[in-house]
């Protein structure tokens, strides 16, 4: 039997394994998969739409991969997620992403929101600039 995602919203949206509840925060945190805000609200939800997007980093943490979930096999676990990998530099992988979600009409809503969490991951995946006298070491400077 298949149920609406508004239904199954209403059962899991105070109770739930992916939950984290804090204490003088007004809207919990979720750590449900494919949820691109990691807010606990109904559009960003992972687990009640029949179409999700996500965005995780790459195996090889260069680049990242898109996971998107098919309508078609809501009952079928097992084939129920595509993962497209994009390696091709951030500015390209980003456009890429873009055209897939608007181009194929999958999901508009969560577009923004799957750009902002790809940029995340590449941001976090430049090695960080390296500051003081190591830095001017490695330059061939001689410190002073």
């Amino acid at each position: 039997m298949a149920t609406s995602s508004h239904l199954n919203w209403l059962i899991i949206r105070n109770n739930n394994a992916f939950l984290l509840k804090k204490r003088d925060v007004a809207k919990p945190f979720s750590t449900e998969p494919n949820n691109l805000a990691s807010v606990s609200s109904y559009r960003y939800s992972g687990i009640v739409h029949k179409k999700t997007v996500g965005v995780v980093p790459a195996a090889d943490k260069k680049g990242f991969t898109a996971v998107l979930k098919k309508g078609k096999y809501a009952q079928r676990p097992a084939k129920n997620t595509v993962r497209v990998d994009f390696k091709a530099g951030p500015r390209r992988s980003l456009k890429k992403l873009k055209n897939l979600l608007i181009g194929s009409k999958y999901r508009k809503d969560l577009t923004q929101a799957a750009l902002r969490r790809a940029s995340a991951v590449l941001r976090s995946q430049k090695p960080a600039p390296v500051k003081g006298k190591k830095a001017e070491l490695a330059k061939g400077k001689k410190p002073e």
